[in-house]
C-alpha cells in the first residue's frame, strides 16, 4: 500500500493506527514534499488544518515512523527528514550547499563497502549509503560568485 494508490485513512487503518486529522495531514504533506523536516511539516499541517500543536505533529511522526508508513532519515549535521518511501533500502544523495535530498535506488556495480569486513556476530539487515555532493544549482551559483569576484 502506498499514498499514491491508497487513501491516507486506509493506510492508517492498515497499520492499526487511529485515524486523526493530524496524521492524515502529515501523510498528505509528505506525499507532496518528500525529505521534509518536522518544522516544514508542522507549518504545512497548520496551513491545512488551521491549528496543530508541535507535540501533536511530533507524536504523529513518531507513530507513522514506528508503524512503517514513514521513513525517518538523519543526515549527519542536519535535522531529521521524513519520507513515504519505505521498505526498499534505497539511499540518498544530499547537496552540501542547499541540503536538497534525492532518492537513489540501491547501489549497483561493485559494492561500496555494503558488506562489513567484520560482522561481530550481527546479522546485517540493511546498509545505509549517503552520497554527499553539490547540486547543479549550487555549483552554478558558486561559479557565478567566483566569476564576479575576479
Amino acid at each position: 500500500m502506498d499514498m499514491h494508490t491508497t487513501a491516507p485513512d486506509e493506510l492508517l487503518r492498515s497499520k492499526g493506527l487511529r485515524v486523526t486529522a493530524i496524521r492524515m495531514a502529515t501523510l498528505e504533506v509528505l506525499a507532496h514534499a518528500p525529505h521534509t523536516g518536522a518544522d516544514h511539516i508542522l507549518n504545512a499541517v497548520r496551513e491545512k488544518l488551521g491549528t496543530a500543536s508541535v507535540q501533536a505533529v511530533y507524536d504523529a511522526l513518531h507513530a507513522l515512523t514506528a508503524s512503517g508508513l514513514v521513513n525517518e532519515i538523519e543526515p549527519a549535521g542536519h535535522p531529521a527528514r521524513y519520507e513515504l518511501r519505505v521498505g526498499d533500502n534505497h539511499h540518498h544523495l544530499i547537496c552540501t550547499g542547499c541540503g536538497r535530498i534525492e532518492d537513489v535506488d540501491c547501489a549497483v556495480g561493485h559494492a561500496p563497502c555494503l558488506t562489513p569486513s567484520q560482522a561481530f556476530d550481527f546479522t546485517v539487515a540493511t546498509a545505509e549509503v549517503t552520497y554527499w555532493g553539490t547540486c547543479r544549482d549550487c555549483a552554478n551559483a558558486e561559479k557565478a560568485t567566483e566569476s564576479s569576484e575576479v
